[in-house]
């Protein structure tokens, strides 16, 4: 895409071409309004892209859930105008002890519409890798699977062929009122949104420190998949029911969590979300660790990376290889998981600091957009 295309004013500015960012853009576009995305980069290389291309809908609560529910029918609308494959495979969440199994059950009971029990031969049909421990798991078909490194591109070409300019390349210096100053000179809007992920303490420090924004660095793997398998829905274990709301805030989970506790411990100190999701070619991505700072060290642990082998090993029954090795990273906020702040007027600062941005940014930004307008 050309760098230099971008007209000098517009009545929506956003900045960063990331999912948050181009749901913004979206959303701006199908309202009237003319649109300029600003991204420092040549193409969205940050989390938009690091991460499983799971949209886990049903896995939501609290305000992420509503936000969740409107993002999936954008999606579905959103694969078919901007050509990116879109699978409708669901999630599947496999128990390995009585214990997972009772909080699949009252999960279950809880919401019957969006969750199927299944017994162990049946999770083997839809991942026939599961072991001989498994003892059942539950379907959730509503979640959805993409690739976010075609995704995210086709969305911004997309875009770009409705008209919205795109100013790759630029990196953004300050936000002022109706005015962003970057490397390519300024660009003036009647309306910000600055969706630039974990790097929003770089120009709003003030607004960071508020929220007690971190870093949340994450160690992520690209294996082969074993014998060229084929693996539907993305795979959920007993780590993502101490993780997602729908699951942590179910009675029952508090005992699995003292089963892993006193079992596997290392689980906890690393904060693993063991889970996999399977790219169109046939690798397999495993993840994932979650560690917090402000600043991390430029050096990764291998011992952190060997974890995640030795736990996609016990789950997939088998020996695997390493293709690719990366770190993800994303905004976290101990106090909001949708960072919305207002540092002048006609301006948003908008971040997803939970984690879940691709499966609420399409759902968050009709939200921001009323506020902002």
């Amino acid at each position: 895409m050309p760098n230099r295309t971008a007209a000098p004013s517009a009545d929506l500015v956003v900045v960063g071409a990331g999912v948050v960012g181009l749901a913004h853009a979206i959303e701006a576009h199908e309202r009237g309004l003319s649109v300029i995305v600003v991204e420092r980069d040549a193409r969205a290389v940050g989390a938009s892209v690091r991460n499983f291309g799971h949209v886990g809908t049903t896995l939501q609560g609290g305000d992420a859930a509503s936000y969740a529910a409107a993002a999936r029918e954008r999606w579905l609308t959103l694969a078919r105008k901007a050509g990116f494959e879109l699978l409708e495979v669901g999630t599947l969440v496999v128990a390995r002890s009585a214990a997972q199994l009772a909080v699949l059950e009252e999960f279950a009971a809880g919401h019957p519409d969006s969750t199927r029990l299944l017994g162990s031969g049946q999770v083997r049909d839809l991942f026939p890798f599961a072991t001989t421990d498994v003892v059942g798991g539950a379907h959730l078909p509503q979640d959805l699977r993409l690739d976010p490194r075609e995704a995210i591109p086709s969305l911004a070409a997309w875009l770009e062929s409705l008209g919205v300019r795109f100013a790759w390349n630029t990196n953004v210096g300050s936000v002022a009122e109706g005015v962003v100053h970057t490397s390519r000179g300024e660009f003036h809007g009647a309306r910000i949104v600055y969706a630039a992920g974990h790097n929003l303490d770089r120009l709003f420090p003030d607004i960071a420190e508020v929220f007690r924004v971190q870093r949340c660095l994450l160690q992520m793997l690209e294996i082969a998949p074993p014998g060229g398998a084929r693996i539907g829905p993305a795979i959920l274990t007993a780590t993502g029911m101490l993780r997602y709301p729908a699951f942590a805030e179910m009675p029952s989970v508090a005992a699995v969590r003292s089963e892993i506790e006193e079992q596997q411990p290392e689980l906890l100190d690393h904060l693993v979300n063991l889970m996999l999701t399977q790219r169109p070619e046939g690798s397999v991505v495993l993840g994932d660790t979650h560690h917090y700072d402000r600043t991390h060290q430029p050096f990764d642990d291998e011992c952190v990376a060997e974890l995640l082998l030795h736990e996609g090993s016990r789950l997939l029954g088998t020996r695997l290889t390493v293709r690719r090795r990366w770190r993800g990273m994303y905004a976290e906020s101990p106090t909001t998981d949708f960072l919305i702040a207002q540092p002048h007027p006609g301006a948003k600062v908008v971040c997803v600091t939970s984690g879940v941005g691709m499966t609420t940014a399409l759902g968050l930004a009709p939200a921001v957009l009323d506020q902002l307008l």
